[in-house]
């Protein structure tokens, strides 16, 4: 199944970029507006409205490729196994214990801390 949806995938990836490409190269209707005054050789207004050519063509059968890869991505990420279903925590990751207190009551009066190993350098020399 992860196949499929790889594929599917890479034909909805490719279909996309083809199509913004083809969507980039195309005229627009009011790209030849400029040319009915006076600027080019246009014979009406919007120039040639003949029917759709190769581009425009070939950009909707991408746009419905694009379309019916985007609905079988939809069903395909809906279909569920037959798992059964259950909780989230269900399948959680047991945690360890906690590590083990001291209990004694001198490590609960604040600041009795282990004593420091003494320190071995030269006392400072008094100020005068």
């Amino acid at each position: 199944m992860s196949m499929v949806l790889t594929l599917i995938l890479v034909v909805q990836m490719l279909s996309a970029l083809a199509m913004i490409g083809l969507i980039l190269i195309q005229h627009g209707k009011g790209a030849d507006m400029g040319a009915a005054f006076g600027s080019g050789g246009s014979g009406s207004l919007f120039g040639a409205t003949g029917g759709a050519n190769f581009l425009s063509r070939t950009t909707a059968v991408l746009a419905a490729v694009f379309f019916v890869c985007t609905l079988l991505l939809a069903y395909f990420s809906n279909v569920r196994p037959t798992a059964p279903s259950g909780s989230v925590l269900e399948g959680a990751a047991v945690t360890a214990p906690a590590a083990p207190v001291d209990s004694s009551t001198a490590a609960q009066i604040p600041g009795n801390a282990p004593a420091a190993k003494p320190d071995n350098s030269v006392p400072p020399a008094p100020a005068k």
